[in-house]
């Protein structure tokens, strides 16, 4: 037996099956390449869905990591540490707000601006008690957590898993009337993702986010942009938002934040939102400790240094050019921004999957999102060359 069939009999005998991923046990990471158990070697083009934008085991972030290990890891809320600041610093600086608040995963982070935007209502714009309303969009992937997953339009997401949150209202993404129609006098918020990853990297019309951004300013109501995923210079810019020039109200950061290796997210705001929290409100023993405020401090420190979100821009555009000239019966249409590319594949062909283990027969792994779209992610350092070689075999798969 192999030692990856090995691996993946023990792991179905004892993990819970809420996952289905590729058959393969990865178990080395460096820069764009990982290896699995056999020794077989893999371009990740997922990149632990933008979580590893550094790249597997940067050598500054790890650092970081290591350096901080030697002297303290956690010392909960209850008191001070002395990298959170510096890091909280970093972290406004890059977003250009006033104040953040660290948490750990994306669920937690967003958990934390629904918070945030509903005490806003009340204390700030007074809305009655009860009655703060959020406006979601179709298509929306913010979380797994029971509340997130209440306002989600994916059926399996919710199934079971009932009673959900009130207090949500969802539109067509993309649908700027709609969006207007929806804003009531107990509307506090608009939660959105600038692209949608999960939703299947589905890029809004252009001048949605403006306009959008316009329409939250004059009724009052805060702007929430999920940038787990799309943020530190996945899409070309630094936030997906940049592209067209918005700076929402609240920032909701994850994955990148942590280089990697370590759970970093956050919101971040300026103090008229941030000023609702006072101390007991919320919290997070882990939040803020003092190995995440290192990594996430190296993290950021790469992104800017390294200029990944520029590279995003030119490498994503050649990747993407490249790609729509391979002429496929397969293929349906080919959408994206930056280095977060869908190609979508028609129905009439089957589902993703298959075109997705193909893949990894070749080298080359990427997972599919919504059935019908493999989605390219590679980490921001990769190279032409290497852009060149995923092509090579991506083109044999779609042919």
């Amino acid at each position: 037996m192999s030692k990856t069939k090995e691996i993946l009999t023990q792991t179905e005998k004892y993990s819970a099956n809420n996952y289905h991923p590729l058959d393969v046990v990865l178990s080395r990471g460096e820069g764009i390449w990982v290896w699995d158990v056999d020794g077989n070697k893999y371009m990740d083009c997922l990149a632990a869905y933008s979580a590893v934008n550094q790249g597997h085991r940067h050598q500054k972030v790890l650092d970081a990591l290591i350096k901080q290990t030697e002297h303290i890891t956690l010392t909960s809320r209850a008191f001070h540490n002395d990298r959170m600041g510096e890091f909280l610093h970093k972290l406004c600086e890059v977003t250009g707000k006033e104040k953040a608040l660290p948490m750990n995963t994306g669920a937690e982070a967003v958990e934390t601006a629904i918070k945030a935007v509903r005490k806003w209502g009340y204390e700030v714009k007074g809305v009655e008690e009860g009655k703060a309303e959020i406006i979601t969009c179709s298509g929306n992937f913010h979380g797994r957590t029971t509340t997130i997953v209440g306002f989600s339009t994916e059926a399996q997401y919710k199934d079971g898993f009932g009673p959900f949150t009130p207090g949500f209202v969802t539109v067509p993404y993309g649908d700027i009337k709609s969006l207007e129609d929806a804003i009531t006098p107990n509307t506090v918020a608009f939660l959105f993702e600038p692209l949608q990853g999960e939703g299947g990297v589905v890029v809004p019309p252009e001048g949605y986010i403006k306009k959008a951004a316009e329409i939250c300013k004059q009724k009052n109501v805060l702007m929430v942009a999920d940038e787990i995923q799309t943020g530190l210079g996945r899409t070309g810019k630094m936030f997906c938002c940049d592209h067209e020039e918005v700076v929402p109200d609240v920032y909701i950061l994850g994955k990148a934040l942590g280089g990697g290796v370590y759970p970093v997210s956050g919101i971040a705001c300026d103090d008229d939102i941030m000023g609702v929290f006072h101390p007991g409100d919320h919290g997070s023993t882990f939040g803020g400790n003092p190995l995440g405020s290192a990594v996430g401090l190296a993290s950021l420190n790469v992104l800017i240094d390294e200029k990944l979100p520029a590279k995003a821009a030119d490498l994503g555009k050649y990747f993407m050019e490249e790609l729509n000239k391979i002429e496929s019966p397969h293929v349906d249409h080919i959408r994206g921004k930056g280095l977060m590319i869908g190609v979508v594949i028609k129905e009439s062909s089957g589902t993703a999957r298959p075109f997705c283990e193909k893949l990894r027969d070749l080298g080359v792994l990427a997972k599919e999102t919504h059935h019908q779209v493999i989605r390219f992610a590679p980490p921001l350092v990769i190279t032409k060359d290497e852009i060149d070689w995923a092509l090579e075999r991506i083109e044999k798969v779609l042919k």
